[in-house]
C-alpha cells in the first residue's frame, strides 16, 4: 500500500506542478517576470492528501474531480471574486456578455458557504419573483447550497425555458426560510431602456454592461434627442451588477470630452497597471466603427443626475466614479457596493479558464473603488430597499480597500416592526420612483427632498397651509 501511495504521491507532484506551471504560465505569456521556486514541501503535503484520498474515501474519486476541486479551492480562497470555469461555466460566462442564455435571470455569489443574490436581472423570473439583492439561497430544489461552489449552483439554476425550479430563501430580518418556485426563461436581457420623463428631460437605464451596451447607448440617446435638445438627463445605475470594462469606458465617454481620464488600474504584473481613457481604442473590441461618431452633439454638455445604490457595483462604480471625478454629471442616490477590483479571465489549454482579481480601479482623482465604493454628491433614501444591504466590504476575503483598516463591526440590530414589514418593490423608472423624482427636481433646480418620511409630510402639511 505504501508503495502505491508512494506511487500516486510521484504521478501527483507531475500533474500539480504542471497544472501550477501551465496556470502560471498562461498568465503571463509573452511577458518576462521573476519566478518563485516552487513550494515542494507544500506540494508533497497536497499529493500525500490526494493518495489518502484515492486509496480511503468511502467512495471512488476520479482525479479529474479532485484536481479541479483543488482549483477551485486555490481560487476560491482568495477572494470572493476570483474562481475556476469549467467547461460548461466558461461558456456560459462567453454567453452571458453577449445578453441571452436559459435560466432564471439572475446575478449571484457566495456568503457564508451560501449562495448570495447580488442583483435580480430586471424583467426576468427572478425579478418578478420578489428576490432581493442579500437573499441567501440555503437550497435548490430541496439540495442544500452549504458547500457547494457557485458554478455548481450556476449550472443547478440555468436550464431549459418553460421548466421549474424551487429556491429556499433566507432574508435578513426574518426568522424562516421560505420557499420560491419560479419557472426558467429564456432569458434576454435588454441592457439599456429609456424613455422621456416629461418634455425636455431624458431617462437613460442601464441594467447590465454587454457587448452591445455601447451601441445601443447610442440608439437610445438618438431617439432622446429626435425632437430636439434636452434640458436634463438622468442616467440611471442603480441594481446594476457591472460587466465587461470596455463598456464602462464606452459609457463614459459618451459624455466626457476625448481622451478623457476614465479609469486606471494597478496591480503587480505591468499589463494590470495602465490607464483607460475616452478613446476608441479603449472601448472598442474590434470593431472598426467608432459608434460614439454618431451621438447628438448636446450629450457632452447636457446637465446629468446619475441615480446609484448599493447595487451598482464595479462597471457601473467605474461610470459613476469617473463623471463625479470630471464633474461631469452629480451622482445621487446611496452608496455603491464597492467592487473595485479587476477579474481577468485566462483560458487553459482545455476549453476551461481561471478568473483571477489582478488589479484594483481608481477612478480619475486616484480613489479606490474597492471596499469603498462612490459615495454620492447627494444622499437620498431609496424605499423599498433592504435595511442592511450587503456590501463588498462585508464579503468574507474581500481584498482591501487601499486605506481600508480591519474593523470590528457590531451585530446588526433587528429592525424596527414597522420597517419589518413586507414592501413592494419599487419600479425603477416607474411613477411612484422616488430618487428619480428627486433627480429630475435637481435637474430643474428645484429643493431636493432626501428622505421620503419628509416628503410625505410635506404632502400632508400642504392642504393645511392653503386653508391657512
Amino acid at each position: 500500500m505504501s508503495g502505491k501511495l508512494k506511487s500516486v504521491g510521484l504521478v501527483l507532484a507531475g500533474v500539480v506542478a504542471g497544472v501550477l506551471l501551465s496556470l502560471h504560465l498562461s498568465a503571463v505569456a509573452q511577458r518576462e517576470i521573476v519566478r518563485s521556486p516552487l513550494p515542494y514541501e507544500d506540494l508533497r503535503t497536497l499529493t500525500e492528501v490526494f493518495g489518502r484520498i484515492k486509496s480511503d474515501y468511502v467512495e471512488p474519486v476520479e482525479d479529474k474531480k479532485l484536481i479541479g476541486e483543488a482549483i477551485n479551492g486555490m481560487l476560491t480562497g482568495l477572494d470572493p471574486h476570483s474562481a475556476y470555469l469549467d467547461q460548461d461555466a466558461f461558456k456560459e460566462l462567453q454567453v452571458g456578455t453577449q445578453g441571452e442564455f436559459g435560466g432564471l435571470g439572475i446575478e449571484v455569489g457566495m456568503e457564508d458557504g451560501f449562495v448570495k443574490v447580488v442583483s435580480p436581472i430586471e424583467d426576468t423570473p427572478a425579478f418578478r419573483a420578489g428576490l432581493k439583492p442579500g437573499d441567501l439561497i440555503i437550497k435548490i430544489d430541496d439540495t442544500p447550497t452549504k458547500g457547494m461552489t457557485l458554478n455548481d449552483a450556476v449550472k443547478r439554476m440555468r436550464g431549459a425555458p418553460k421548466t421549474s425550479i424551487k429556491l429556499t430563501i433566507l432574508r435578513k430580518d426574518e426568522q424562516k426560510t421560505f420557499d420560491v418556485t419560479l419557472v426558467r426563461d429564456k432569458i434576454r436581457v435588454q441592457s439599456v431602456k429609456s424613455k422621456m420623463i416629461e418634455p425636455g428631460y431624458g431617462y437613460v437605464r442601464l441594467s447590465q454592461f454587454q457587448e452591445l451596451t455601447v451601441e445601443n447607448l447610442v440608439k437610445h440617446l438618438n431617439t432622446l434627442y429626435k425632437d430636439g435638445q434636452l434640458k436634463g438627463l438622468v442616467l440611471d445605475l442603480r441594481n446594476d451588477p457591472g460587466g465587461l470594462l470596455n463598456g464602462a469606458v464606452g459609457v463614459s465617454a459618451a459624455f466626457l470630452p476625448a481622451n478623457a481620464l476614465v479609469v486606471s488600474t494597478d496591480g503587480r504584473t505591468p499589463d494590470a497597471r495602465r490607464k483607460y481613457v475616452a478613446a476608441p481604442e479603449d472601448y472598442l473590441r474590434g470593431r472598426q466603427e467608432d459608434v460614439l461618431r454618431a451621438l447628438p452633439a448636446g450629450v457632452k454638455t447636457v446637465p446629468m443626475v446619475v441615480l446609484v445604490n448599493g447595487g451598482s457595483a464595479s462597471a457601473s462604480e467605474i461610470v459613476a466614479g469617473a463623471l463625479q471625478d470630471h464633474k461631469r454629471a452629480t451622482v445621487m442616490g446611496t452608496q455603491t457596493f464597492g467592487k473595485g477590483s479587476v477579474q481577468t479571465i485566462l483560458p487553459l489549454s482545455n476549453n476551461t479558464a481561471i478568473k483571477l482579481t489582478t488589479a484594483r480601479y481608481y477612478t480619475p482623482s486616484g480613489r479606490s473603488i474597492q471596499a469603498k465604493g462612490v459615495t454620492p454628491d447627494i444622499i437620498v433614501d431609496e424605499p423599498g430597499a433592504p435595511r442592511d444591504r450587503i456590501r463588498e466590504a462585508d464579503l468574507q476575503r474581500h481584498l482591501a480597500g487601499a486605506d481600508e483598516k480591519p474593523v470590528e463591526k457590531p451585530a446588526a440590530k433587528p429592525a424596527p416592526a414597522e420597517e419589518q414589514k413586507e414592501q413592494k418593490p419599487i419600479e425603477l423608472g416607474g411613477p411612484d420612483d422616488f430618487q428619480l423624482k428627486q433627480a429630475i427636481n435637481h435637474l430643474k433646480g428645484l429643493p431636493v427632498v432626501t428622505k421620503l418620511e419628509q416628503a410625505k409630510a410635506d404632502e400632508k402639511s400642504a392642504p393645511a397651509a392653503k386653508k391657512n
